[in-house]
């Protein structure tokens, strides 16, 4: 068995402050310009360890995982039947039985004689001397022989050794998360440790006074807070580690402590509200103040304001603090970001081109994103596309994404369908 070498002691550098400026001269931010800027940008910020195959679901492999044994190990029946040297040419054959039998785990240690067969089971090695077998079901069996007819090809109903994976072979590529499929072929090839990267952990907090949490008493003008219960099970869905950092007030002082205690804690930083540019919008005020601010106008409806920066080495992505926003904005630029950084790569999500059930205009200028389902194969829209309308998040399954320039959407027509399946939820 090949042991895979431990991971070097080394970490990676450290994001520089600058990572998220946009060009000179650039305000508005076409959604494909802003996804090409973070995956230029970006990189894989945690360093890797050693972590035994059988616990590493959900894992992201931080080098390639080469096979250390061929699966299978060697030639073996796929039946129940009788083994003898093949191929038989069309008509009536009688083999005499050879002594004994190969079962699986309990191989045939003797030589086959040519002409003579032996009873062998499913996953049986092939005894020397066999390398065709035929099913049980097509002999007659009597006084130490057997009857069938043929013809049967070479090989027929049997495995070859390496035929699946051979010895050396690259069975999973770095960047890969492991899946209970890549868990049972790490086995399968006799992989018992990899080199993967330690979870990425992002720290989730919401901001404004208005923010109360559900079950305490809600006074007027307050709202219960929904985006960091709702942000805290996107992060741990998409297979990140979620890092509570509680909602905090419109205070500077206490937010400037909370993300002292975040870039602390965590390696990537979640805030929702306070990212535009009004008096109350401390997350871009103190971004600013720190030198490592950029306000990103995205073309894109809902979630146009976006801020990111650095805070204490740890980028912040300051999310819009309307609920659906919120998500989409996670969903289109945080997800593929987040994955660069915990070194799964750039990942974008499948979509599908599926009849509208709907009716929409729309103007040139933001790309926009539907809350969406799929009833007998076509897309029907939420019946609102407010921002705060957070019902719609729950009746959707996915989002219909509409380009950039002008559309007018007629029931019938084609749409882009994102299933939320193809961000990991």
């Amino acid at each position: 068995m090949i042991k895979q070498p431990a991971p070097p002691d080394i970490a990676p550098p450290p994001l520089r402050n600058d990572c998220f400026a946009l060009p000179a001269g650039v305000n508005w931010t076409p959604v494909n310009e802003a996804l090409a800027l973070l995956r230029e940008r970006l990189r894989p910020v945690k360093a890797a360890i050693s972590m035994r195959s059988v616990r590493a679901f959900g894992d992201i492999l931080a080098t390639d995982v080469v096979a250390a044994r061929s699966n299978p190990p060697q030639p073996n029946s796929a039946v129940d039947g009788y083994g003898f040297a093949g191929a038989i040419p069309e008509g009536a054959h009688v083999f005499p039985l050879a002594e004994g039998r190969a079962a699986a785990g309990v191989p045939f240690n003797g030589t086959v004689p040519a002409g003579q067969a032996i009873r062998v089971l499913t996953g049986a090695a092939l005894p020397a001397g066999v390398n065709t077998v035929i099913l049980e079901e097509d002999v007659n069996v009597r006084d130490g022989h057997i009857a069938f007819h043929g013809p049967l090809k070479l090989r027929a109903n049997t495995r070859q050794a390496g035929e699946d994976v051979k010895a050396g072979d690259l069975v999973l590529p770095a960047g890969r998360r492991l899946t209970s499929a890549d868990i049972g072929l790490l086995a399968a090839v006799g992989v018992a440790e990899v080199n993967v990267y330690a979870p990425l952990r992002v720290a989730v907090m919401s901001t404004g006074d208005e923010l109360v949490s559900p079950g305490e008493p809600a006074g007027l003008g307050q709202i219960f807070d929904a985006n960091r219960p709702m942000l805290l099970s996107l992060v741990e869905q998409m297979g990140f580690e979620p890092v509570d950092l509680g909602r905090v007030g419109d205070d500077p002082d206490v937010l400037r402590a909370r993300l002292d205690k975040a870039a602390e804690q965590a390696d990537v930083i979640l805030t929702s509200g306070g990212a535009s540019a009004g008096d109350e919008d401390h997350v871009s005020g103190l971004l600013r103040q720190a030198g490592a601010m950029q306000q990103w106008r995205i073309a894109l409806k809902p979630g146009r304001p976006l801020a990111l920066g650095m805070w204490n080495g740890a980028p912040v992505f300051g999310l819009p603090g309307n609920p659906v926003a919120a998500l989409v904005c996670t969903l289109i630029f945080a997800r593929p970001a987040l994955s660069l950084m915990a070194g799964a790569g750039w990942q974008m999500p499948l979509g599908f081109d599926l009849p509208a059930a709907f009716e929409k205009r729309k103007k040139p200028g933001r790309r926009e994103y539907l809350r969406a389902r799929v009833r007998d194969g076509r897309v029907e829209a939420f019946h609102s596309e407010g921002s705060g309308r957070i019902s719609g998040l729950s009746w959707s399954e996915g989002l219909v994404e509409i380009e950039d320039g002008a559309r007018h959407i007629a029931p019938g027509d084609p749409v882009r369908f994102i299933p939320y399946s193809s961000f990991n939820l």
